[in-house]
């Protein structure tokens, strides 16, 4: 039986592993063709292959291009292959993301290279502008409306690991507002997603070194699973402009992740982080 989603091309940037390569595996279990970006090439299961062939195993179709999102040309070359394959987009999920190497994990912003700055504005932001500059007469084309995710984190609400950090989630906020309304004559919907304390292969690393129990973790596939969810809702444009958080989306839908369980809640958690 064909999925929810047969016939539509989506994006997913930053697809190799953790929310991304979720998000590309559950837009493949609905039947769609998934062009895909990361900067992992050659062999294994967290790499560009890895996640074609993953994609492929859901239902889907898998094309990759390895891209490093701090390089407007990369980027440009990659909307290119998609246009002269498909010549439209269905939707876009805006995911990539860099962490920093090593994490800048608490401390104040004066103990931080500077570069900790490009990595997660430059890359969290920016490279999200520029892939949905380039996307959006794509869009346009495949003339029945479409969808733009742009993966956030309550870190645009609330203080999480970094000023740099809620700097550019608070920034891709506003983004996504503002431009679900350049979009809203075009039927395009623009919306953030707030996944809470999500169990990524990085994550995963470090809870392991640590001992820490991520038993209250979401997963990358439960989070992924809500991009189609929202892609095929009646009232989608309605949404437009808004936060999408993922633990809401999993009961509002009855989206399991593959442990056959909702989103474990984290707002709660978030709502004693520091705010101002």
């Amino acid at each position: 039986m064909a999925g929810k989603l047969a016939g539509k091309i989506c994006v997913v940037t930053g697809a190799t592993r953790g929310i991304g390569r979720g998000c590309a595996i559950a837009l493949a279990e609905e039947g769609a063709t998934i062009y895909i970006t990361g900067r992992s090439n050659g062999d294994g299961e967290l790499t560009l292959s890895g996640s074609v062939a993953a994609i492929e195993e859901a239902g889907g179709k898998g094309i990759a291009m390895q891209v490093d999102h701090a390089n407007d040309n990369e980027i440009e070359a990659f909307f290119e292959m998609v246009k002269a394959d498909a010549g439209k987009i269905d939707i876009l999920v805006n995911n990539v993301y860099k962490i920093p190497s090593p994490p800048a994990w608490g401390g104040g912003f004066w103990d931080h290279p500077i570069q900790i700055w490009d990595d997660q504005v430059g890359i969290g932001l920016r490279a999200h502008y520029v892939a949905s500059w380039h996307a959006a007469p794509l869009m346009f084309a495949a003339g029945e409306g479409g969808l733009i995710v742009n993966v956030s984190s309550p870190g645009g609400q609330s203080y999480h690991f970094s000023s740099s950090y809620g700097a550019g989630k608070a920034g891709l906020d506003r983004l996504t507002a503002d431009m679900a309304i350049e979009l809203e004559p075009k039927g395009i919907a623009a919306v953030t997603l707030y996944p809470g304390s999500v169990a990524t292969e990085f994550i995963a690393a470090h809870a392991k070194q640590n001992g820490t129990d991520l038993s209250e973790s979401q997963t990358p596939l439960g989070v992924g699973r809500t991009v189609p969810a929202l892609a095929v809702c009646e009232d989608l444009m309605a949404r437009s402009g808004s936060i999408q958080w993922v633990e809401d989306l999993s009961r509002e839908f009855d989206i399991r992740d593959e442990r056959g369980e909702l989103a474990p809640s984290y707002k709660a958690r978030d709502a004693e982080r520091p705010r101002q």
